[in-house]
Formats: structure tokens, sequence, C-alpha cells
């Protein structure tokens, strides 16, 4: 059962396209023009566009970084099919898309293909030329030189795909393990549910990173890399505080009622100066339990960003309040099912806790009147956290990669 309506989409008249050429390849035995690359079953990457190594599901295209309108064609002659597509690090892009038997659609997404590296500082200034990547993040899809579709359904038809550079405005996410894209199932996080939400006409920018705290990801030049990329025009959404409150991380502890609010306080000023519109997201809260209500863990955090947003006039999403709403609607006993190994992390959720967090978050910036919500699809069903949609119908094709540890910090 899908739970959100997808219509086949083309990319708004306003996004300005850039000046390369469009690349177009033409899937399995998908009949290729001139100005289009055929792609055999299961051809291995190489020149620039094919397949990861052991997968027919995880196909990529040498990709510098930037923006791309990404436009796939679904439908088979024969064959009803239903098409799931996830981007670069699981990012949901198309929802179990159904397309009756000798029908097609089209539809079209953004996806933010990224690097680690930072122009290097003038001599003598302090910086570095790339972040400060996790031994996880090396090597992964989100800090490569490549646009990584993940192809997946029960019986998906991708008969063919365009890629074309973008200028548009861009959202960028900076956060902790709950917003991250979060590289292998059970575990997800909102961060990467978040594009299937929106509308082909901005581009989502996901540099949260499990374990972070607001110190770590300027020590570790994520920081840097997102001011370096930012845009007039463009939208940052910030979420920290679960391991910014740990004591016992004595090099990145920040005290919600001082250093933690001075550090949202910097980020604003650094945002608004290069004409990037912030808001404020306060964490979703862990799932213990006093009798039928959630233990808040996060409370003066919460506040914090409140407190904030209310001085600096800055929009400020209650994803805490939601998400205990959420818990609380399931109730003790299916609660554990939004979250990641089988319920026995209380803090990360899996892909049906994800897409709730990431609707919450989408909620709310609609209920806000935010101009970055003109972004949203127009067809998003109403939705209330305290009557979230049944886990029992939900479904989201699950990507090759699995893993059941636990992610790094909460």
């Amino acid at each position: 059962m899908r739970l959100i309506p997808i219509v086949a989409m083309i990319a708004a008249a306003t996004i300005q396209p850039a000046s390369a050429q469009v690349r177009r390849f033409a899937l399995g035995t998908a009949p290729a023009s001139a100005d289009t690359v055929a792609v055999a079953p299961g051809r291995a990457y190489a020149d620039g566009y094919g397949y990861e190594a052991g997968s027919d599901r995880l196909f990529s295209v040498a990709a510098a970084p930037g923006n791309y309108r990404v436009t796939v064609t679904i439908g088979l002659p024969n064959l009803a099919t239903e098409t799931t597509i996830k981007a670069e690090s699981r990012r949901l892009m198309v929802d179990a898309l159904k397309v009756a038997a000798g029908r097609h659609a089209t539809v079209s997404f953004i996806v933010n293909v990224r690097d680690a590296k930072l122009a290097p500082p003038p001599p003598n200034a302090p910086g570095g030329s790339q972040v400060l990547l996790k031994p996880r993040e090396k090597g992964s899809f989100s800090w490569d030189d490549k646009l990584t579709l993940e192809i997946l359904g029960e019986h998906p038809g991708v008969t063919a795909i365009a890629i074309e550079p973008v200028t548009l405005p861009t959202m960028f996410l900076l956060g902790d393990s709950t917003v991250t894209d979060q590289p292998a199932e059970p575990a997800a996080s909102w961060g990467q549910m978040l594009p299937a939400f929106f509308a082909p006409d901005i581009a989502i920018a996901n540099h949260a990173e499990s374990g972070e705290t607001m110190k770590s990801f300027m020590t570790e030049l994520r920081f840097a890399k997102v001011l370096e990329l930012a845009k007039p025009g463009d939208w940052a959404l910030i979420q920290f505080g679960h391991n910014d409150q740990k004591a016992n991380w004595p090099q990145t502890y920040a005290a919600a009622e001082t250093t933690y609010r001075d550090y949202l306080r910097a980020w604003i000023a650094e945002f608004r100066r290069r004409g990037v519109t912030p808001v404020l997201v306060s964490s979703p809260e862990r799932r213990f339990w006093t009798g039928m209500k959630i233990r808040p863990t996060l409370t003066d955090y919460a506040a914090a960003v409140k407190a904030v947003g209310a001085e600096l006039n800055v929009p400020v999403i209650d994803l805490n309040a939601m998400s205990m709403t959420f818990y609380e609607a399931l109730g003790p006993d299916r609660a554990p099912i939004a979250f990641n190994d089988n319920g026995k992390d209380a803090t990360h959720h899996d892909n049906y806790g994800a897409w709730v967090l990431a609707r919450c978050v989408a909620k709310g910036l609609a209920d806000a009147k935010l101009p970055l919500a003109r972004h949203l699809k127009s067809d998003l069903p109403p939705f209330d956290p305290a009557r979230p949609p049944d886990p029992a119908s939900f479904r989201l094709a699950p990507s090759s990669a699995h893993d059941a540890r636990r992610p790094e910090g909460n």
C-alpha cells in the first residue's frame, strides 16, 4: 500500500539548466537513439557509467559536484511494474510508482552530488583542503564522483534515464545520526526520506552525519563545506542535541542553557550573512516510557531551540514534540516498530519511523507557511502525527545494503 500519491512530474520551468549536455541512457533492451547510450543488463561501471560491482540495481553515472535533474521513464510492454528509486545513499526519490502493462510514466527528481574537497585556504590561513570524513564515509555514494541510483521493487520498470545539471535553490540538512543518510538497512533517518515529499524544483543536500555535535561539525570542516556551497536563496535546516548533551564527551559537550545556544546564534548569523534562510529543528525524542507517556530526554535542548528561534525570529519545527505524539499514538507495544534493529535501538529509526518523521518535518514547514513549503508536492495528503499511518500497511522497497549494527552516536 502506497502512502504518498505519486504523479508524473517534469521539472518546473523556473529551473535553469546548466550548459552541459543532457546525458541519456537506455536500460536493458530498450531502444537507443543517436543521443542515447544503450546500457546492457549488468554492464559493469566503466567509462563513466554502468552498474556498481556485484549489483544489477545500483546504476551510476560520473558526475561533478552539483545538482542534477534526473528524469526516468518507467513502464514495460507486457508487464505491470512497481518501481522505487533511491539516490546516492538511500535517499528516497520515487516511492512504489505503479505503471500498468503497455503504459509508461515519466517522473523527474533532483539529486545533489558532492565530494569532500574544500577550496584551499590562502597561505598561512587556518583551514583545510577537505572535510574530515569518518572511516564509514570514505568511498560511500554520498561523497564520491558519481550520481548513483538504486532501482528497486519486485517488478521495477525503468527503461530510460536522462541526467542534466541544473541551477536551483538548495535545502541543506545539518545534523546527526537521526538526520543523516544511513547507508544500510534497517536503519534510516528522516533526512533521507525528505526528498520524497518535495517537487523537482529544489535540491536537498544532506550533510548530516552520525555522532555529530555542533562543535564537531565545525572542527571536521562540515560546516565550512556547507558555507562554501551555500548561495543566496538557499535554506539550511539545523538539528542537533542528541550528542551535544553528552557531558561524557568533554571535547564536544555544549550545555543547553549556554554554549549550545551560542552555537545556534553563530550559525544563524553565518547563514544570514550569505543570504541563506536558517530553520531550526528540535531533535526527535528517544523511546523511553513512563507509563503510557514518553519520558523526555531532550527537553532542555528543545527549549533552547525554541528560545533562540524566538529571540532571532528564526522558524522552528518542533520535531521533538511531534515525535513524542507519534510514539504515544502507537503506544509502548507498537512503537518499537518505528525503530532500528527491531526496536532494540531506542534512538534511531527504521524506514517506517524515518518516513513518518520526515512527514512531520514537511508538515512543520507547511504549518509555518514558509516560502520553502511552496516546494512541497502539491498532492500530499493530510497528515497528523497523532494519527500516523498504520505500520502494518507501510511498504518501502528495501535497499540492497543491510547492516543491523547500531548507527554511530545517538
